[in-house]
C-alpha cells in the first residue's frame, strides 16, 4: 500500500507542476517543435505536418524519463564550467577525445548534451534510411527536446539554479516562467531549414552562445531584486488544486526587459536549430520519399505514446533540484495526509 501512494504522489507532483518546470517548460518545448515543422521543405513537411499533433505533445518525453530511466538527465545540459576558466573554448569537441581527456564517467557526471545531439542526428539518419515512421517521429521530437534544452543559459553551468549565487529558483523562472507570461508576443520569423555541414560543431556553437549569455542571465536577477522588496518579487497563483509561490508579473515584466529580448532569441534559435537538424539527417538519408509513410498505423502511434506515459518512477534516480520549478519556501499542500511540498529542511522531496 505504501508503494502505492509513493507512485501516485509522484504522478501527482509530475502532473502538477510539469507545466512549469524542466527546460522550457513543457509549453516551450511544445512550441519549439510544432514551429520547427514550419521551416522544412515541402518533401518533408507533409509528412511532419500529418504528424504534428504527436512531434509536439511529445516534444516533452525526454523530460518523463528523467525520473524513470537511468542515463536521461546527462543527455540535458553540460556544467561546462567546471572544466576550468575557457572550458567552452577549450573542451574537445570530438567524443573520443574528449573521454580520452576526462574518462566518460567524468563527462556523464557533468553532462553531455552537445555529443549527445550529434549520436541523435545518426539515429534520425538511421531511421529515415529504414523508412520506419515510428523510429522518425520518436526520434525528431527528442532531438527537438534536447536542442531546446542546449540552447538554455542554464544548462552550461554548474550553477544551474543559481544555488551558488543566492539565485534559487532561476532556472524555472527564466526558462519556464518568463515564456509563459511573454512567448505569444515573440516573433517567430525564422528561415527555411538549412543543410548543416558539421552537426557537432553546430551544437557546440548552440552551448558556447548559450554559456556567454549566463552572465546577464545571473546579473541582471541579482540587480533587479535590489530594487524590489519580497512581497513585490513574488506572488502567489493557483496551478490546478494548489497554490504555488511564483515570481510576480511586475518582477518578471522588469527580467524580462533587461534582458532585451534574449529569452525570444534562444527560442528563435531553438526552431530554426530543430528545422536544420531534421533536414540534414533527411538529406544524409538520402532524401527519402516521406509520402508513402503517412499511413503509419494510429495504433502504433497510440503504442508509442502510452511507453512514456506508462514509466515507473525509478527511485534510485536523483534529479536536479529545479525540476520542480518551485520557489524553495513554498507553502505546504497535504495529499491523503501526507505533505508533499515541504521545504528542504522539513524533510520534503
Amino acid at each position: 500500500m505504501l508503494g502505492y501512494y509513493k507512485k501516485l504522489a509522484f504522478l501527482l507532483i509530475f502532473n502538477i507542476i510539469s507545466v512549469s518546470a524542466w527546460a522550457w517548460g513543457f509549453f516551450g518545448h511544445q512550441r519549439i517543435n510544432r514551429m520547427a515543422v514550419f521551416t522544412l521543405p515541402p518533401e518533408m513537411f507533409t509528412f511532419y505536418k500529418h504528424h504534428i499533433r504527436y512531434i509536439t505533445e511529445n516534444a516533452v518525453n525526454p523530460d518523463k524519463r528523467r525520473y524513470a530511466v537511468v542515463g536521461e538527465a546527462e543527455r540535458h545540459y553540460i556544467d561546462i564550467d567546471v572544466y576550468g576558466d575557457s572550458a567552452i573554448f577549450k573542451m574537445p569537441r570530438r567524443w573520443e577525445e574528449a573521454v580520452a581527456k576526462y574518462t566518460e564517467d567524468t563527462l556523464r557526471a557533468y553532462g553531455i548534451v552537445p555529443w549527445h545531439l550529434s549520436l541523435m542526428k545518426f539515429q534520425l539518419v538511421n531511421a529515415f534510411k529504414e523508412r520506419n515512421a515510428i523510429k522518425i517521429l520518436r526520434i525528431s521530437a527528442d532531438m527537438g527536446h534536447y536542442i531546446g534544452d542546449a540552447n538554455v543559459p542554464l544548462h552550461t553551468t554548474e550553477n544551474y539554479n543559481g544555488q551558488k549565487t543566492g539565485q534559487y529558483g532561476i532556472h524555472g523562472f527564466w526558462e519556464s516562467r518568463l515564456p509563459e507570461l511573454f512567448a505569444d508576443d515573440y516573433n517567430y520569423f525564422f528561415e527555411k531549414a538549412q543543410y548543416i555541414k558539421n552537426v557537432t560543431e553546430r551544437a557546440w556553437r548552440a552551448v558556447t552562445n548559450a554559456h556567454l549569455a549566463l552572465d546577464s542571465v545571473l546579473r541582471f536577477e541579482k540587480e533587479l531584486t535590489k530594487q524590489f522588496s519580497e512581497d513585490k518579487k513574488f506572488s502567489f497563483e493557483t496551478r490546478g488544486n494548489i497554490t504555488v509561490k511564483v515570481y510576480s508579473k511586475e518582477f518578471s515584466a522588469a527580467y524580462h526587459q533587461s534582458l532585451a529580448g534574449q529569452v525570444e532569441r534562444q527560442m528563435r534559435t531553438s526552431i530554426q536549430m530543430v528545422g536544420d537538424f531534421w533536414y540534414t539527417a533527411w538529406i544524409d538519408a538520402g532524401q527519402p520519399n516521406l509520402d508513402s509513410l503517412l499511413s503509419t498505423d494510429k495504433e502504433e502511434i497510440k503504442r508509442l505514446e502510452e511507453e512514456d506515459n506508462n514509466l515507473e518512477p525509478n527511485p534510485n534516480i536523483k534529479t536536479r533540484s529545479h525540476d520542480t520549478g518551485l520557489i524553495p519556501d513554498i507553502k505546504p499542500t497535504y495529499y491523503f495526509g501526507k505533505n508533499i511540498f515541504r521545504r528542504k529542511e522539513e524533510g520534503g522531496f
